[in-house]
């Protein structure tokens, strides 16, 4: 007699997670490749879309390598997880377990298989976010080393400390304030867009500025080609926060519509900003917008209930509104070339959507339910529901060691790469672009070509 699969495995969470997994890899290839190429300037459209689809295979290569293990795997150091290859028979059939953190959760009932692929879809939107802050002006050559080495030196800490068990996930009892508790990060606020932000701000000012007459005028040279991208974007993101119970259970249907909720609250107030501000309403805007609520949901997703998500949305409209159209536009920040401004729209929205867990967070909102009489489940308290502001510390704790850690080691990790290669392209490359870059353009007939 033959069976499909182990006991162990639930096939409806199995497929979830892959469903999940898939919706993810979507938000990256095609979702940021044609949001980027369409955002930017015509002769920087393959470049943008190349570098995504460049980062999104090279950092799969070494997240089975030794990434998975380092970022989720046993614990080596209190922030990292011991290297190891993700690729025995074995191992990728064998039940999922992360072995820092499987006390704070069930008995995964999927293979291992999905969850580093689930994992590495996540890391990887991570650096295409990272690079939306360096387009129009980084060496390819450059960018190539930096992907996977980002991932391996960057990356792993951040994901290990919050996810894989490590000391911020336990700061609680790292700082003798309790047995257990630490920092929360549901989808990652922290772990993907506020290290991308920082990392992204860091490597715009190391990298260099684009040519001044780009800055002067950047006109994207699709529109409608960008708004697909926002839309696979969008709607990818009920995999990414959906996905992170890692179960098809309630709370992942409550971050699913969460995150819907905070996006469409946060599209309308930013539109709003804009009119206020400019006297008509951008979809630029809107689409900025958009990007702004479904990263400050992302930490939040399925601890908080549905006033909780629009109260997100709301401040996802104004706050990084206000960094994007005020601050990064003040005489100190704008010596800074944040191509696509991942600064106000990843690093300030995930920022203040981790904040907001340690206010937000409803206790009634259980990630997963518990069996014992004294011991109802796992949940996060904020302080509207009684926390004392323990956790609220614990968020203030985390963002500072990833806004630290991310900006010192990326400054680090393109001072050593430009020892080796330019990490800005040659100036004539720059006035030329995607045909002196790659030898290829993204519209074959031209205006001119097609006059003639």
């Amino acid at each position: 007699m033959l069976v499909p699969s182990p006991k162990w495995l639930d096939s409806g969470n199995n497929a979830w997670q892959l469903a999940a997994a898939t919706f993810v890899g979507l938000q990256s290839i095609p979702g940021l490749a044609v949001l980027y190429a369409g955002y930017v300037k015509q002769k920087w459209a393959i470049n943008s879309a190349f570098m995504c689809f460049y980062a999104f295979a090279s950092v799969l290569v070494v997240w089975v390598l030794f990434d998975y293990n380092m970022a989720f795997g046993e614990q080596w150091l209190p922030f990292l997880g011991k290297p190891g290859l993700a690729t025995s028979a074995s191992f990728i059939t064998g039940q999922a377990v992360v072995p820092a953190a499987s006390s704070g959760m069930p008995e995964l009932t999927f293979p291992m298989a999905t969850l580093i692929f689930f994992q590495f879809v996540f890391a990887a939107i991570t650096v295409i976010i990272l690079g939306g802050s360096v387009l129009g002006r980084m060496n390819f050559t450059a960018w190539v080393i930096f992907c996977p080495v980002w991932m391996t030196l960057v990356y792993t800490v951040g994901a290990f400390s919050l996810w894989g068990g490590g000391w911020l996930a336990n700061l609680a009892s790292v700082l003798g304030l309790a047995e257990s508790g630490g920092v929360q990060d549901f989808s990652g606020g922290y772990v993907i867009h506020l290290a991308a932000g920082t990392s992204g701000f860091v490597a715009a000012a190391v990298v260099g500025p684009r040519l001044r007459a780009d800055r002067e005028q950047f006109p994207p040279n699709s529109l409608l080609v960008t708004l697909i991208g926002a839309g696979l974007l969008w709607l990818g993101w009920n995999g990414f926060n959906g996905g992170d119970p890692y179960f098809a259970n309630h709370d992942a249907g409550a971050a699913v519509l969460n995150t819907n909720t905070a996006t469409a609250v946060g599209l309308l107030v930013w539109t709003l900003m804009d009119k206020m501000a400019y006297g008509r309403p951008s979809i630029i805007g809107a689409v900025n917008g958009m990007i702004a609520g479904l990263v400050a949901i992302t930490p939040a997703a399925g601890f908080v209930n549905g006033w909780g998500a629009i109260i997100i949305g709301i401040v996802a409209g104004i706050i990084p509104w206000l960094s994007m159209n005020r601050l990064q536009k003040s005489r100190l920040m704008i010596r800074v070339d944040d191509t696509l401004g991942v600064f106000s729209t990843h690093g300030i929205a995930g920022l203040t959507g981790g904040l907001l867990v340690g206010i937000l967070a409803n206790p009634e909102m259980l990630e997963y339910i518990g069996t014992d009489k004294d011991a109802p489940g796992v949940s996060v308290t904020g302080l509207l529901y009684g926390d004392p502001g323990s956790q609220l510390l614990f968020q203030l704790v985390g963002a500072a060691f990833i806004i630290a850690y991310n900006a010192i080691a990326t400054f680090i990790i393109l001072k050593v790469i430009s020892i080796f290669v330019p990490l800005r392209m040659e100036e004539s490359q720059l006035a030329v672009g995607d045909d002196a870059v790659h030898g290829e353009t993204a519209y074959a007939i031209t205006v001119q070509a097609a006059a003639e």
